[in-house]
């Protein structure tokens, strides 16, 4: 069950709905915390450099609602803009976004609604990132709210590209220079390939390791 925001109903106002999604995103921030902990104790190594946590501003979430042609009422904002909730997952290695991923998969009141794989199968400006589109139930005092949060998983190279293309998008107003653009497509080409080559040597590194405890 999603989060449903109706006139007159008992959420009915942004400011308590910005509070459900701020919970959502602590609930989710405290699991990826503690199975980062786990992972430490049990493999004696974290997959999760950082996590960040966002609510989309409410002109964000207006601007989208007109490109879908819808009227900008919470209602709406609620039921059509899947990403009000961002978290984003900082990792090392590309074989860490997925294993992350089966850890969420893997939590009982986390449903997983959607997922797109942008590194499968990368966007045409050269994107790469993991998304999954879930919700989490978030427990107030008088009822239970189910509530979309967008989760991002990405490698420290993928997210500095994605940080770059971003303020480049809104620098030219999403209209950038042809020349910029592929530029910005090789530069996804390189980062790409660093982060294979860096998985591949952390393999190396591993491999030697339990040689050497053999």
């Amino acid at each position: 069950m999603e989060l449903r925001v109706e006139r007159n109903s008992d959420v009915d106002s942004w400011k308590e709905v910005v509070l459900i999604y701020n919970s959502a995103l602590k609930q989710i921030s405290v699991k990826l915390e503690i199975l980062n902990d786990e992972f430490q104790h049990v493999h004696r190594y974290n997959p999760i450099e950082h996590i960040k946590s966002r609510i989309k501003t409410s002109e964000s979430i207006v601007k989208k609602l007109k490109r879908y042609g819808y009227e900008s009422t919470i209602e709406n904002m609620v039921k059509y803009v899947n990403d009000i909730a961002g978290i984003r997952v900082i990792c090392s290695f590309t074989s860490d976004i997925y294993e992350i991923a089966e850890m969420i998969r893997g939590q009982s009141d986390i449903r997983v609604i959607a997922v797109k794989d942008y590194i499968v199968k990368p966007k045409p400006s050269g994107y790469r990132s993991y998304h999954m589109l879930v919700t989490v139930p978030v427990y107030l005092s008088d009822r239970i709210v189910d509530t979309k949060v967008e989760i991002q998983i990405r490698t420290v190279a993928m997210d500095f590209w994605a940080s770059l293309e971003h303020k480049i998008h809104y620098k030219f107003e999403g209209n950038a220079p042809d020349y910029i653009k592929e530029e910005l497509i090789e530069c996804a080409r390189m980062s790409s390939e660093l982060d294979e080559r860096m998985l591949s040597l952390n393999k190396e590194v591993h491999s030697i390791g339990e040689k050497k405890r053999a």
